[in-house]
């Protein structure tokens, strides 16, 4: 499973891609950055359709590059994103995958007429585009078999190579209304079943529990933009186990670290851990950052390396009992792990 690191032009250290960078993590195979940043920025928008997303941003040849189309942006500012500029974007941009122009985002909150409308809008639009290396997006909703059915009765979309999954994050979050836990499993292994030929991609997973789920469902690559956006709030993860305080930054809230997993942390092997301690983590600034940052996303792939190394030697079933600590996803990853295994 591939982990795609979402990378944000706000801040574009560390840069984990580059071998030059103290920060490099070889094992990084894929970046995503979001089409909005450079909606937002007319002029360095032409600059990157002249000369190619890859060259502006450094990403060598090996590392593959997603671009997301800025849905979640366009709608919560209440816009439609101008397709034939995105188009454009795309052809000049050359990324290594992308997305339809726009999705339509279902929240759990919306009343079913309103999801209605974004499994319509979503589904015009995957028609509009199924002639073109645009890759098709459904969502998880109550309206994802619909989804399926659509996708399977067109012809040339379900010919589609690979199929993006959305809208996920905020029912895992647990928002007002949101599809229950099992409710969501089920759709997720109904899309594996019903398209066992696609490379799925799942929108915004990035936890290492999650990783699990993603993991034992056979989805082939999925983003997180997490691992920057936990590092930022003072927080690190740790592997097999959850979220962790590390510096006092705002008003975040958050476990802190127990003294044994201080001293797993003393052990890290992360080049930001191996370079600076647990006083590089608990650092304020720029350098606090990069160094949770780093050890964030070395961390989840990690844990994807390890899931997999586990599976391929049959030996998976006993390694994660043990491995994961206590998770409000372990009933589900024990329910799918007894289907896998």
């Amino acid at each position: 499973m591939q982990i795609v690191a979402g990378i944000s032009l706000k801040g574009i250290k560390p840069r984990v891609w580059d071998k030059n960078s103290p920060y490099y993590l070889p094992q990084l195979q894929a970046v995503m950055v979001s089409y909005a940043e450079f909606h937002q920025r007319p002029v360095l928008r032409r600059k990157v359709i002249e000369q190619g997303l890859r060259k502006y941003l450094g990403i060598p040849e090996e590392v593959k590059l997603y671009l997301d189309n800025g849905a979640f942006y366009f709608i919560s500012r209440g816009g439609e994103i101008v397709t034939k500029d995105y188009e454009e974007f795309v052809q000049g941009a050359k990324p290594d995958w992308c997305p339809i122009p726009q999705d339509f985002i279902p929240t759990p909150k919306m009343s079913l007429s309103e999801q209605k409308e974004c499994f319509t809008l979503t589904t015009k639009m995957n028609i509009a585009y199924k002639d073109k290396h645009f890759i098709p997006v459904i969502h998880v909703s109550n309206f994802l078999e619909e989804y399926v059915r659509t996708i399977k009765k067109n012809k040339v979309l379900r010919q589609k190579a690979g199929i993006a999954l959305g809208g996920i994050v905020p029912n895992l979050l647990r928002a007002p209304k949101a599809i229950p836990y099992q409710k969501i499993l089920e759709n997720l292994q109904h899309v594996r079943e019903e398209f066992k030929d696609k490379k799925l991609h799942v929108f915004g997973i990035g936890g290492t529990a999650t990783l699990h789920i993603a993991a034992l469902l056979e989805i082939n690559s999925v983003d997180s933009s997490g691992w920057r956006n936990r590092a930022a709030r003072g927080i690190i993860q740790l592997p097999g186990t959850g979220e962790r305080i590390i510096a006092q930054l705002g008003k975040w809230k958050g476990r802190n670290l127990s003294q044994d997993e201080f001293k797993q942390l003393e052990e890290c092997q992360c080049p930001a851990c191996k370079m600076y301690g647990i006083v590089g983590l608990q650092a304020g600034g720029s350098m606090g950052f990069w160094n949770r940052a780093t050890h964030n996303l070395w961390t989840l792939l990690e844990e994807a390396r390890l899931i997999e190394q586990h599976l391929m030697d049959g030996t998976y079933q006993d390694w994660y009992t043990e491995h994961l600590d206590n998770t409000i996803y372990r009933p589900l990853i024990d329910q799918i792990s007894k289907i896998r295994i």
